[in-house]
């Protein structure tokens, strides 16, 4: 008699190298296609790791493998950011930590708080969302899975919209008449920085991985 469980595999489990729940969100039906079970990186216990680097591809690679090294599962991290024209392409990859330079504590609103406030009389307000893909079959992997996305727009004078996360409300897409924060999820992850990123790591893995 046939073995049906065996027959039927149990999805491939890769390790989130991140504890910000809006990614986790985004990136599960991003990355749907591959079938795989994602699961972050503190439901098993994982601490997060230092980001010493000052690119979006240095950090994301040593967050994947920090993940895969305490997993023993292949992993997948993103490091994304805010780079606005006038300040040079900061916060870059401090973004997450944008609103602790102005002594505000570490968060979402914060961090839009301490943006607008820093731009109340810039007029130049062009900005860049980017995300960068990592990942890894195990920590030692010499040939890590490497997928960019990037979404150009104009910081708001003032929050719009109560979807998303991160400065989501404040980006506003010109060719949309809208932030991101107005858009529907699905309409936001097929258009986002990180859309554009797991849609090129999807073809990446699909090649090299399966």
């Amino acid at each position: 008699m046939p073995n049906n469980a065996a027959a039927k595999r149990s999805p491939l489990r890769i390790v989130l190298a991140s504890h910000n729940p809006g990614k986790l969100a985004e990136l599960r039906p991003m990355l749907a296609p591959l079938g795989f079970d994602l699961v972050a990186q503190g439901e098993l216990g994982i601490t997060e790791v230092a980001e010493p680097f000052h690119t979006f591809v240095e950090n994301a690679l040593v967050k994947a493998r920090h993940a895969a090294r305490e997993s023993g599962l292949p992993a997948l991290a993103d490091d994304a950011g805010l780079c606005v024209d006038a300040f040079g392409g900061q916060p870059g990859v401090d973004t997450a930590y944008y609103a602790t330079r102005f002594g505000y504590a570490k968060g979402d609103a914060n961090n839009v708080r301490a943006l607008l406030e820093q731009m109340r009389n810039v007029t130049s307000r062009r900005a860049a969302l980017v995300s960068t893909l990592v990942a890894l079959r195990c920590a030692g992997d010499p040939e890590p899975l490497i997928a960019s996305g990037r979404v150009v727009g104009e910081i708001t004078r003032a929050p719009r919209g109560d979807g998303g996360f991160g400065f989501d409300p404040v980006m506003w897409i010109p060719a949309l008449g809208k932030t991101f924060a107005e858009l529907p999820a699905d309409v936001k992850n097929s258009l986002s920085h990180r859309g554009q990123a797991a849609a090129v790591m999807i073809k990446l893995i699909e090649e090299r991985w399966l």
